[in-house]
């Protein structure tokens, strides 16, 4: 069974920094970072393949997020800068069933149970 689990979460500033991670066991697959917000939808963050070769970021937090992994480790990465009050939200680590980058709710059928950010003015 693939199994995610997220943790890093907590308060910061804003301006600040943070950094989450997530251990996946049970599959080695192209991975992402979503979102949500009270009240939204979740959303897209971010992507990489399955050999870390390639990323993909929302437009929202091009420029100031970064995603990684170490697959020896088995674990992703998603390093947060510059945050800004709009970034609070629950974020979830996801497995996808492909290899490549993708950024689509249906591409990906693994979760874990999510991490609170919550970022203040």
């Amino acid at each position: 069974q693939v199994q995610l689990v997220e943790s890093g979460g907590g308060w910061v500033q804003a301006g600040g920094s943070a950094r989450l991670s997530c251990v996946v066991s049970g599959r080695t697959s192209a991975m992402g970072w979503f979102r949500q917000a009270p009240g939204k939808e979740r959303e897209f963050v971010a992507t990489i393949s399955v050999f870390g070769t390639r990323t993909d970021y929302a437009d929202s937090v091009k420029g100031r997020f970064t995603i990684s992994r170490d697959n020896a480790k088995s674990t992703l990465y998603l390093q947060m800068n510059s945050l800004k009050p709009e970034d609070t939200a629950m974020y979830y680590c996801a497995a996808a069933r492909g290899v490549g980058v993708a950024s689509r709710l249906y591409d990906y059928d693994y979760w874990g149970q999510g991490t609170q950010v919550t970022v203040s003015s």
